[in-house]
C-alpha cells in the first residue's frame, strides 16, 4: 500500500543517542495531562523563547506576511506576528494533545461543523481528497476528524526513526493508515476505493510537479499540481477543511467546507489557481494560527530573484 515500512519500536531506541528524543516525547505525554490553561500559557512562553533563538524563522514569518498582506499596517502585522509566535509554541502542546489525549477529552474540546458534507459523499461511495493547510493545530484536527470519519494520511517519515515511531502511532490513532508522500499510486488507489485522503498542497514543494499561481498578493507562488493529478485520475470529491482555536479556554472548531464543485479538470494551471483560493479562505479563518515560518515562496520562476 505504501513505499515505507511501518515504524515499530526497536530496542535500539534505548541507545543514548535517542535519549533526548525519548525525553521530549515523555515530556509531551506528561504535559498533555496538564489543565489546558497551563498548557496554553506554557506554549506562549516557549514560542516567544524559541523565536528569540530561531531568528531566521522569525524573519521568514515577518517576510511572508509582508509579501501576502502588503496593505496591512505595521501595527496590525506586528500584532499578527506576536500571536503567531505564541501559537508556534502552543503547537508542541497541541501535538501532544493529538497523540495522547483520550477520545473523551478530544470530544470535549473540539466541535466539528460541516460533517454532513462528508457523510453525504460517504453514502455515495465517493473518494474524498481532503484539502488541509499547515495550521499549527493540524495534528489535533486530524485526530478529531478521524474519530468521526477515519481517513488516510499522506506522510513524510521523520529523519529520526525513534521520533518517527511516536509520530506515526499518534497519527494513526484515530485514522486508518499512512501513505508515503511520494507514493502517488497508493493515493490513487485509496481514492478509487472510496477513502478519504488527507492532502496539504499549501507549501512550496519545489519545481517537480508544480506550477506558479497567485497566493494572496504574491502573483507567482510555486504550487503543486499533485492536486490536479489526483482529482483528474480518480474523479474524487475535493473538500477543504481547517481547524480553528476559538478561545484561550481551549475550544476548537474543525470546519469542513462544501465540496469544490467547480474544480477545473484537465487543466493543472487553472486548478492551482483555484485550489490556492480555497487555501486562502482556510488560512483567513485564523491567520494567526497558520505556519507562516515556512519559506512558502522560496522557489521562483527562472531568472527571478529570491523574495527572501
Amino acid at each position: 500500500m505504501s513505499k515505507f515500512t511501518v515504524p515499530t519500536f526497536k530496542k535500539s531506541f534505548l541507545h543514548p543517542r535517542y535519549w533526548l528524543t525519548l525525553l521530549l516525547v515523555g515530556v509531551m505525554y506528561l504535559m498533555s495531562w496538564l489543565p489546558y490553561f497551563i498548557q496554553f500559557r506554557l506554549g506562549q512562553s516557549i514560542g516567544r523563547l524559541v523565536m528569540r533563538v530561531m531568528k531566521k524563522r522569525a524573519k521568514t514569518m515577518k517576510r511572508n506576511l509582508e509579501l501576502c498582506f502588503p496593505d496591512m499596517s505595521e501595527e496590525e502585522r506586528a500584532e499578527l506576528i506576536k500571536k503567531n509566535i505564541d501559537n508556534t509554541g502552543l503547537a508542541l502542546f497541541e501535538t501532544g494533545m493529538a497523540w495522547f489525549w483520550p477520545d473523551l477529552r478530544v470530544e470535549r474540546h473540539v466541535q466539528i461543523d460541516g460533517l454532513e458534507h462528508i457523510r453525504k459523499l460517504e453514502e455515495q461511495g465517493k473518494g474524498v481528497l481532503l484539502i488541509a493547510i499547515h495550521s499549527m493545530n493540524l495534528e489535533l484536527g486530524a485526530r478529531a476528524f478521524g474519530m468521526k470519519a477515519p481517513g488516510v494520511g499522506v506522510y513524510r517519515p521523520n529523519n529520526n526513526p525513534c521520533f518517527d515511531y511516536f509520530q506515526f502511532e499518534g497519527r494513526v490513532r484515530s485514522n486508518k493508515y499512512m501513505i508515503d508522500r511520494k507514493d502517488v499510486k497508493g493515493m490513487l488507489k485509496a481514492l478509487r476505493d472510496g477513502e478519504r485522503v488527507w492532502y496539504a498542497p499549501d507549501h512550496d514543494y519545489g519545481r517537480r510537479r508544480s506550477t506558479f499561481a497567485p497566493l494572496f498578493a504574491v502573483e507567482k507562488a510555486c504550487t503543486t499540481t499533485g492536486t490536479s493529478l489526483l482529482v483528474d485520475a480518480t474523479d474524487c470529491a475535493v473538500v477543504p477543511f481547517t481547524m480553528v482555536r476559538q478561545s484561550d479556554s481551549g475550544r476548537y472548531t474543525l470546519k469542513v467546507f462544501p465540496p469544490l464543485d467547480e474544480f477545473p479538470h484537465d487543466d493543472p494551471d487553472a486548478a492551482a489557481v483555484y485550489i490556492n483560493k480555497a487555501i486562502e479562505r482556510s488560512i483567513m479563518e485564523a491567520p494567526d494560527q497558520y505556519m507562516w515560518l515556512h519559506r512558502r515562496f522560496k522557489t521562483r520562476p527562472e531568472g527571478e530573484p529570491s523574495l527572501y
